[in-house]
């Protein structure tokens, strides 16, 4: 088997695969999926480079993970090449889980079932097809490794994970607010009482880490036309379950018919490899294929909703600071009805409204600043950062988004 394979990377130049059992995971059709799902979902409605997937994400997260241990192995911690691999393969399969468009769908087309669950599926089921070899790196990715700073380096607020994507959006989304600094802040990184800290000579990096982040939640990841599209896709999605449960025969790939048809829950997949199988196969090209097929469909909904989406008519969408009044909602669903003259029956399908929150720093979770003076604390805590304390408050928006026209 080939083995150090090397890859040219849009963000880091060339990446290299570091062993057979990489490449072996890499290799496998769980794996390469992750070509056929968007990182950014319909990101791409508003900034046209979003075209990256999570393919991408994941061997750029691999990328850095490699960077991150190699730093902290000079800086005298002790990591064995059996922890180096299993960091890898956590990291590399964090994602593994995500459905069509990635957070679109996730509890649509599956019912109230986290990405994350799916993932830790997925790698005990290949754990089994690769002979128990991906036992350590399953410990890291649950928190169950008893070196807890590894755990951290993949799932965290300062995880390797978001180096990766708020580097990598940007790069796509052509957002240059998005920037960080991530180099240094692996540089900065280092190891205390089985933590992951960050030097203080590296607290203006995190300062600039966490204002990224937010900037990229408001103009990328929580632009209001993004939410405007993913509402839609949902509601479309919600309408042909409705659909197909009815009795009615959808036309699409036999994947999302069947996901379509049943609602299943954690512990049926748990407790069946072939629905794992199915599920592992669909990606965003069975939702695309399944809109071009159903834009002719005899269902009202079905049929507009397609076409709208293969035109771009995107529901216009109101993004507020504070709620949406009852008898603003009413009047708006009134002139919903009327301008498109539809049943009422049919507005929750064009119209939808919610909130959205944004909180760039959660204190509950902290980054750990490594002082001078040999003190462990908060980053928060820091007296010339005001902009941090300002950030861990949530951020809370609301909308209503309808359609403009059928």
């Amino acid at each position: 088997m080939n083995s150090h394979k090397i890859l040219n990377d849009p963000v880091y130049g060339f990446i290299t695969i570091p062993s057979e059992l990489i490449f072996a995971i890499i290799d496998h059709p769980y794996f390469q999926r992750l070509r056929r799902i968007k990182q950014l979902g319909l990101t791409d409605f508003i900034y046209p480079g979003a075209l990256h997937t999570r393919f991408h994400h994941a061997l750029g997260a691999m990328h850095l993970m490699s960077i991150t241990l190699d730093n902290l192995r000079n800086k005298g911690h002790e990591i064995s090449n059996e922890e180096y691999e299993a960091s890898l393969i956590a990291i590399l399969l964090h994602d593994i889980g995500h459905g069509p468009f990635s957070h679109a769908l996730e509890f649509s087309l599956l019912k109230d079932i986290h990405h994350e669950k799916l993932s830790l599926l997925i790698i005990e089921a290949l754990n089994k097809e690769f002979n128990n070899q991906l036992e350590l790196a399953i410990k890291i990715f649950t928190g169950r490794y008893e070196r807890k700073f590894f755990h951290q380096l993949v799932s965290s607020q300062l995880d390797i994970d978001r180096l990766d994507y708020l580097q990598r959006d940007c790069f796509f989304t052509g957002v240059s607010e998005g920037t960080i600094g991530a180099d240094r802040i692996i540089k900065m990184m280092n190891i205390k009482d089985d933590a992951l800290v960050i030097e203080e000579k590296g607290i203006y990096s995190i300062e600039n880490f966490l204002s990224a982040r937010r900037l990229m939640y408001w103009q990328v990841y929580l632009h209001k036309t993004t939410v405007s599209a993913e509402k839609m896709l949902i509601n479309l999605i919600s309408r042909a379950k409705e659909v197909q449960q009815s009795g009615v025969n959808l036309n699409g790939t036999d994947e999302l018919i069947h996901l379509l048809k049943y609602d299943y829950t954690v512990e049926d997949f748990q407790n069946s490899k072939e629905l794992l199988d199915i599920f592992t196969q669909l990606d965003d090209f069975d939702i695309w294929g399944a809109v071009k097929l159903w834009k002719s469909n005899e269902d009202f909904v079905l049929k507009t909703i397609s076409n709208m989406f293969l035109t771009r008519n995107l529901f216009k969408v109101d993004l507020v600071s504070s709620p949406i009044e009852k008898s603003q909602l009413e009047e708006m669903k009134k002139k919903t009805i009327q301008k498109l003259d539809i049943p009422e029956a049919y507005l929750p399908y064009f119209f939808s409204y919610g909130s959205i929150s944004n909180n760039a720093y959660v204190a509950k979770d902290s980054i750990l600043i490594y002082t001078k003076k040999g003190q462990v604390i908060d980053v928060a805590q820091a007296a010339d950062l005001p902009n941090i304390k300002a950030m861990s408050k949530i951020v809370k928006k609301y909308y209503a988004c309808r359609a403009k026209k059928i």
